[in-house]
């Protein structure tokens, strides 16, 4: 079931009395029910703008957008208000206002002028926090707590609200990694457990290709939208990216492109410990060639490793992966470890 529709949607702004200012391309995109969904693209085309377009705090320049079938312009603030609800970028800084505080905000488009909360709002707000793992902090000031868990308060604040769609912009800028895999994991499980239309604009484009249904891409050529896969294989990311990343298969992540120099060949048992040192091999500029003179062999013994170095001027047997890539650096001229290719 389609809830948003964007077709041939301009977004942007007036400028003056009578300049009107256009942001990014044309957009087509829909979303479904119980889909999460990562919005993509490079600072300054309009992504911001879009989030901002779709809960209706601006205006659409021309083109069509829809929720559940009905033409954005023609919903008002009210009705607004139980369709989407919105988590900014912004970090939480309030003084005197616990978590249930918060997260109770979500029930205002409900209340009534009093903003009294009946029994069924608070069952609401108890379940909300139990949902984001918040229960036993919920007595707890905002400014008492972390960063993630603001950033949980606040998904748990627009789950309140009860919205089939939530908007976030950027809910994982100001967390440390395990927490953007946390909320976007969390998401995940809301947008499929919940049947909530989620979509979140971010730069943590390996997060994402991991974790969500649907990527919204935008890009000074167009736009694009599928399942990550399906922008991996149609080239979308090369285009966004042009020759500055390549795309592992193997780890699905991307990484500089470099053009690597020097090879070597590694005598060890394919597993973990070959991986890493793989990785760190390509780090310092060399690739695997079980045919070259020079080569790394990798001796296990009980909990520990050592590596064997042979066809050098020096050879010897190393301690750990960091000394290692230390005797290779010595051993070739910094500058030609590798090449990165002309942009």
């Amino acid at each position: 079931m389609v809830i948003i529709e964007l077709s041939e949607l301009k977004i942007g702004y007036t400028v003056g009395k009578h300049q009107i200012k256009q942001i990014g391309p044309i957009i087509n995109f829909n979303a479904s029910k119980g889909e999460l969904i990562a919005l993509i693209g490079p600072n300054g085309i309009g992504k911001s703008t879009l989030m901002r377009t779709i809960i209706n705090l601006q205006s659409t320049l021309s083109g069509e957008l829809s929720i559940f079938g009905k033409s954005h312009g023609n919903i008002n603030r009210d009705e607004f208000s139980t369709l989407i609800s919105f988590v900014s970028t912004e970090p939480v800084r309030v003084t005197n206002l616990s978590v249930n505080q918060l997260v109770a905000l979500g029930r205002f488009p409900y209340t009534n002028w009093q903003g009294q909360l009946t029994s069924t709002d608070k069952e609401i707000i108890e379940e909300s926090l139990e949902l984001v793992n918040l229960t036993k902090m919920k007595d707890l000031y905002i400014d008492e707590i972390s960063d993630g868990e603001r950033q949980r308060a606040m998904i748990a604040r627009a789950l309140a609200q009860n919205t089939p769609v939530i908007l976030l912009d950027e809910p994982t800028a100001y967390l440390d990694l395990i927490n953007k895999y946390d909320i976007i994991h969390l998401l995940l499980d809301l947008a499929h457990t919940k049947q909530k239309t989620i979509i979140f604009s971010t730069h943590e484009l390996n997060i994402a290709l991991s974790q969500v249904d649907k990527i919204w891409l935008m890009h000074n050529n167009g736009v694009k939208q599928g399942a990550p896969e399906d922008l991996i294989l149609d080239s979308s990311f090369s285009e966004l990216f042009g020759n500055k990343l390549e795309f592992n298969w193997q780890s699905g992540t991307f990484k500089q492109y470099k053009i690597l120099n020097k090879n070597i060949a590694l005598i060890c048992i394919q597993g973990n410990i070959y991986e890493l040192i793989v990785k760190a091999l390509d780090r310092i500029g060399y690739s695997i060639d079980n045919k070259s003179t020079q080569s790394i062999e990798v001796i296990k013994l009980e909990n520990e490793y050592s590596f064997k170095i042979k066809g050098f001027a020096k050879e010897m047997e190393l301690k750990s992966i960091y000394e290692l890539c230390g005797f290779l650096r010595k051993d070739q001229k910094a500058d030609d470890r590798f090449q990165f290719r002309d942009l």
